[in-house]
C-alpha cells in the first residue's frame, strides 16, 4: 500500500502592496497605530521590563491588533498576514518608538503620544468602515468596524500590560470619536463622493475633535460609583499643557513622571 502523495505550496515572500484606496489608508493606520503601541509599552504606567523584542511586539500588537480583528470578524485572511507591507512598517515604527528618550522625554512622548493617537484613530476607523461597507454590513456593522479597527490594538496592549483597557475608563471620547468618524464616511459614501474625498472629510472631522478634547480636556461621564469609590482628580494632562511643558503635576498624578534618584543615595 503506497503512502498518499504529499502536495505543499512553494513558499515566497509574499507580494507587497503599498497603493489602492483601501491598502494605502490601512497601510497608514497600521504604522501610526504601531508608532503608538511602541510609546505606549515605554509609558511608566504600562512598562513591566519589557524587552526590546517586547517593545516590537506591542509596537505590532497596536499595529496591525485592530486590522486582523476586523478581517477576522469579515472572515476574511488578514492582510497584515498577506502583504508584507504591514508588518515591515509597523517594525519600522516601534524602532522609531523605542528610540525616543524614556526619562527626561517622557512630557514630550506624553504630548506626542496623544497627537499621533489623534491621527491614528481617524485612519483606522476609516479603514474599519470600508472594509465593513465592501462586505455589504448594514450601518450598525459598519460603525461597530469603525470602532473595532482603531481600539482593538489599544486593548491587546493595555491587557498585556495589565492596564484598565482605554476603551472601558474615562477617557477623551475615544469610542465616540471613532464611531463619528465612521458615520461621516457612511454620510459621505452614501452621497456618492470619491473614496480619497470622502476619506479625508472624515480624517479632518475625526481629528479635529480628538485635538480639540484633548485640549479642552473633554472627557466621558463616570457612571454613577458606590459611596467612597476613588475617583481621579480633574487635573488632566491636557496636550496643549504638555506641549508647552506645563504638566508635570498632572503627569505625577497619573503615574506618567519617571522619579530621579537622590544624589548620593545608595543603591
Amino acid at each position: 500500500m503506497t503512502s498518499p502523495e504529499i502536495v505543499t505550496a512553494g513558499i515566497t515572500m509574499g507580494d507587497f502592496q503599498w497603493t489602492g484606496d483601501f491598502t494605502t489608508i490601512d497601510l497608514i493606520a497600521a504604522s501610526t497605530n504601531a508608532l503608538n503601541g511602541a510609546l505606549l509599552a515605554r509609558r511608566p504606567d504600562h512598562y513591566r521590563n519589557f524587552t526590546v523584542v517586547g517593545i516590537y511586539l506591542m509596537a505590532l500588537l497596536g499595529g496591525i491588533g485592530g486590522g486582523v480583528t476586523r478581517d477576522v470578524i469579515l472572515n476574511k485572511v488578514p492582510g497584515a498576514f498577506m502583504n508584507p507591507a504591514y508588518i515591515l512598517l509597523c517594525l519600522v515604527a516601534g524602532f522609531v518608538g523605542y528610540q525616543i528618550a524614556f526619562a527626561s522625554g517622557q512630557l514630550f512622548r506624553e504630548g506626542l503620544f496623544q497627537f499621533m493617537t489623534s491621527f491614528s484613530l481617524p485612519w483606522y476607523a476609516i479603514s474599519g468602515a470600508m472594509a465593513a461597507e465592501a462586505a455589504h454590513l448594514p450601518v450598525l456593522g459598519v460603525l461597530a468596524l469603525a470602532v473595532i479597527g482603531p481600539t482593538a490594538g489599544r486593548y491587546y496592549i493595555d491587557v498585556t500590560s495589565g492596564v484598565p483597557p482605554k476603551q472601558f475608563v474615562r477617557g477623551e471620547w475615544f469610542v465616540a470619536i471613532a464611531a463619528l468618524t465612521g458615520l461621516v464616511w457612511v454620510l459621505c459614501d452614501a452621497a456618492g463622493l470619491a473614496a480619497w474625498l470622502s476619506a479625508a472629510i472624515s480624517f479632518v472631522v475625526g481629528f479635529t475633535v480628538r485635538l480639540i478634547a484633548l485640549y479642552r480636556g473633554w472627557e466621558e461621564p463616570l457612571a454613577r460609583e458606590p459611596a467612597g469609590v476613588y475617583k481621579h482628580s480633574d487635573g488632566r494632562p491636557l496636550l496643549g499643557r504638555k506641549i508647552a511643558g506645563k504638566s508635570q503635576r498632572e503627569m505625577r498624578d497619573l503615574g506618567l513622571v519617571v522619579d530621579k534618584p537622590a544624589t548620593g543615595a545608595p543603591d
